[in-house]
């Protein structure tokens, strides 16, 4: 076990290569873990093109779910033949003034602690046979919980349930999803999953009758359309197309608020000046990120009930190059997840 594959980001917009490079070592206050499942998220691309910063040589993948095979000294919460996975954020540096606030592991630790291990970024990603993770940002996963399923749920699921759980949405409120991708096909299941009245707004037709499958009560094209059955109490952004979402608003109910779960470093969030004034409808702007590991723990439980199941394409390492052309282009239109151990 001196090597293993792992997919290898050479330089700003270079294609993935999969390489033979050395396994990890496990230093103290890690976990080696055999990587089972890696998820695919919109992040990769970003982290491709150079909005991480210039970390190549790097392996990509935040995602990760698989089986313990060696602890580093000083841990005592993880064992051996553990399943578990791991996200974006693993672990802080602990002594800086943010770290001071002893905040919970979150995606504001990433943004704000002054050494963060971040998964893929400052440290080697799950698109590899093995990685070695701090143990205190892994979680348990629920038995019976494959890992092709688990691993969307590590920030996919994520991401979307955080943002349900930042909406904070009432008994009779209304949720409506926007975009019904990787992130928003996971988001109408959650919202349906709660009981709540569940609207997806998609300009996919194709995708219509797919929503009505994954928990939508209603389907709309436009935020007039939302309007037009009686709008929504809470806005799930789970596109990066903003021109969208900035449409969208106008369904948008009194007190309403707007859930920012997706992102695009290249361009602002903007509210339109049309029609009512936003702050006269007393509305809100919720930038959400992975808000604890109480809420992965949360959904992961629901995905182990079955109440959300990501719909997937999986991938061995050897297809990273075509993995990556359907991530970037679009065309992958759930969630795409690595499997490092199967073969052709």
């Amino acid at each position: 076990m001196d090597t293993m594959k792992a997919v290898v980001m050479t330089g700003p917009d270079k294609p993935w290569e999969v390489h033979d490079v050395p396994v990890p070592r496990t230093e103290p206050g890690q976990v080696l873990v055999k990587v089972h499942a890696s998820g695919m998220c919109y992040t990769d691309v970003w982290a491709t093109q150079g909005y991480g910063g210039d970390i190549y040589p790097q392996t990509p993948g935040h995602e990760v779910v698989g089986e313990i095979v060696e602890i580093g000294a000083g841990v005592h919460t993880r064992r051996i033949g553990d399943r578990i996975g791991t996200t974006w954020v693993q672990s802080s540096c602990g002594r800086c003034p943010y770290c001071r606030e002893n905040r919970p592991l979150t995606g504001q630790t990433a943004m704000n602690c002054v050494s963060p291990r971040t998964t893929g970024f400052a440290a080697q990603g799950g698109h590899a046979q093995y990685i070695a993770v701090a143990a205190e940002g892994t979680v348990l996963l629920p038995d019976g919980l494959s890992y092709v399923d688990a691993a969307p749920m590590m920030c996919a699921g994520y991401t979307t349930w955080s943002g349900l759980r930042d909406a904070a949405p009432q008994p009779g409120e209304k949720i409506a999803v926007l975009g019904i991708g990787g992130l928003g096909h996971v988001a109408l299941q959650l919202s349906k999953a709660c009981g709540f009245e569940t609207i997806a707004i998609t300009h996919s037709a194709d995708k219509r009758a797919l929503a009505i499958q994954l928990g939508a009560d209603h389907v709309v094209g436009t935020g007039k359309e939302l309007k037009e059955i009686g709008g929504a109490d809470v806005l799930l952004v789970t596109t990066n197309d903003f021109n969208s979402a900035e449409e969208a608003v106008n369904g948008l109910r009194i007190d309403g608020r707007i859930v920012l779960c997706g992102l695009d470093f290249s361009k602002p969030f903007s509210i339109s000046s049309e029609g009512v004034p936003f702050h006269m409808m007393r509305q809100r702007i919720i930038g959400s990120t992975h808000g604890g590991q109480q809420y992965l723990g949360e959904v992961l439980d629901l995905a182990a009930k079955g109440k959300v199941r990501p719909l997937v394409e999986t991938f061995r390492l050897d297809q990273a190059t075509e993995a990556y052309d359907r991530l970037a282009s679009g065309k992958m239109r759930f969630r795409g997840v690595f499997t490092p151990w199967a073969t052709a």
